[in-house]
């Protein structure tokens, strides 16, 4: 890790200014190589930097606005987020300030505002920190904020966006013995079986990594094959398969299992996670609309908004608009119908999404209740550990929430339901 920390901290206000200007994902940057020139500690250091402002911005900027008569260009601005959110949380500000003074007195365009950073950051750092800790949980963007009050009211999106901007810990799954991998981690089992993991390090050097005894998994994702139950022998079907964490569940649980993705790339991310675990599953690459055969189980994680998942993904609100959310709705519709035709008489099809709107879950559902006569919710399936029955809704499917679990630190909004053909 470099001694400055300035390299990790431009890579950083990289991110953002991708972000907040060009509306792409972290996942997207990061996946094509953005942070790929830098020491495996400063990649670490930078993405934990962008996150964290990401999920402090609305914080940074109230701050900043009184030590600013009008907004500098996006680069200095994030310059400023970025040195705004580590004075606050605990950095040393002369570290701090000197970086980002360096960051913007090289850059080719900018450097005659290292004067206002300096200005800006030292102002900060006398009076920010106290501040900082008096605003609110920041709140989601208006273009998403507004149908999530309405779907679940203004007082669960409160606690929705606290559960946002305290982050998300580490889940894991164990491929056999769930308390095996919490004592050798130092973990919490959790009631559902999943383990937690408070202040994880570099996931790779964790026990039991190597050995496959374990893969990373938020506990809301894992409950989707928790309430299809697979058996021993059963064909299964894992349509929208990638990155394979379901895979794997479904696998270990001993069922014959076909993982399915329209994506190669992100299919040898599911092989590789199946050769480390020593699972095993036939991978197909195609798309999921033009599956074919007949299953015992279908498992369909469906393509979606993925707000759910704001509190481990603080980029995708800012960085989308809910123009492509329309759709998705309507692939969510045509992937429940075509997965209907691949299940035998009797058979159960898991529909799921990492999505907090309902049009993306409840609706989905109660609409194809009324397309299929020989659909019905299994209610039953959803007595499992772990679930709180007041998370049941009232087409008979599951609603999970960021806020549920805030003692325990919470979990990433899902939906899902468990449907069963008639025999």
């Amino acid at each position: 890790m470099s001694d400055t920390g300035v390299p990790a901290r431009r890579s950083a206000v990289y991110l953002l200014d991708q972000i907040l200007g060009e509306g792409r994902l972290m996942s997207e940057l990061t996946g094509s190589g953005a942070l790929d020139k830098l020491p495996v500690d400063d990649r670490a250091r930078a993405a934990r930097l962008a996150t964290d402002t990401l999920r402090g911005m609305e914080r940074a900027d109230r701050l900043l606005q009184k030590h600013l008569s009008k907004y500098p260009p996006l680069t200095v601005r994030n310059v400023l987020r970025v040195g705004t959110v580590e004075l606050c949380t605990g950095a040393a500000a002369h570290g701090v300030v000197n970086a980002m003074v360096e960051l913007v007195s090289k850059h080719p365009r900018l450097s005659h505002l290292k004067g206002l950073t300096n200005a800006v950051l030292r102002k900060v750092a006398a009076d920010g920190p106290d501040a900082w800790q008096n605003l609110r949980a920041p709140r989601l963007p208006k273009w998403l904020r507004g149908p999530l009050v309405q779907a679940w009211g203004a007082d669960a999106m409160v606690a929705m966006e606290i559960a946002h901007f305290n982050g998300a810990p580490l889940d894991l799954t164990a491929r056999d013995d769930p308390q095996a991998v919490a004592t050798a981690t130092g973990g919490t089992l959790l009631p559902n079986g999943s383990v937690r993991i408070r202040d994880a390090g570099q996931v790779s050097s964790m026990p039991g990594f190597a050995e496959g005894a374990w893969w990373v998994q938020d506990v809301a994702a894992a409950m989707p094959v928790q309430i299809l139950a697979p058996k021993p022998g059963e064909k299964v079907l894992d349509l929208c398969a990638a990155p394979g964490g379901k895979t794997m569940q479904l696998a270990a649980a001993g069922a014959q299992v076909t993982a399915l993705d329209d994506s190669a790339g992100r299919m040898t991310r599911v092989e590789e996670n199946l050769s480390r675990t020593g699972l095993k599953a036939e991978l197909v690459v195609t798309d999921a609309l033009s599956a074919k055969g007949q299953y015992d189980a279908v498992l369909l994680d469906a393509p979606c908004s993925a707000t759910g998942t704001i509190r481990r993904h603080p980029d995708l609100p800012q960085a989308k608009d809910g123009s492509e959310f329309g759709a998705l709705i309507d692939l969510q519709e045509q992937l429940i119908d075509h997965a209907w035709t691949l299940l035998k008489p009797g058979g159960r099809l898991v529909f799921c999404t990492c999505s907090l709107l309902p049009d993306e879950g409840e609706v989905q559902v109660d609409e194809a209740l009324i397309r299929h006569t020989d659909m019905e919710t299994d209610r039953h399936a959803l007595d499992r550990p772990g679930i709180d029955p007041d998370w049941q809704t009232t087409e008979g499917g599951l609603r999970l929430r960021p806020d549920f679990w805030a003692d325990k630190g919470g979990m990433d909004g899902f939906y899902m339901a468990c449907l069963r053909k008639s025999a």
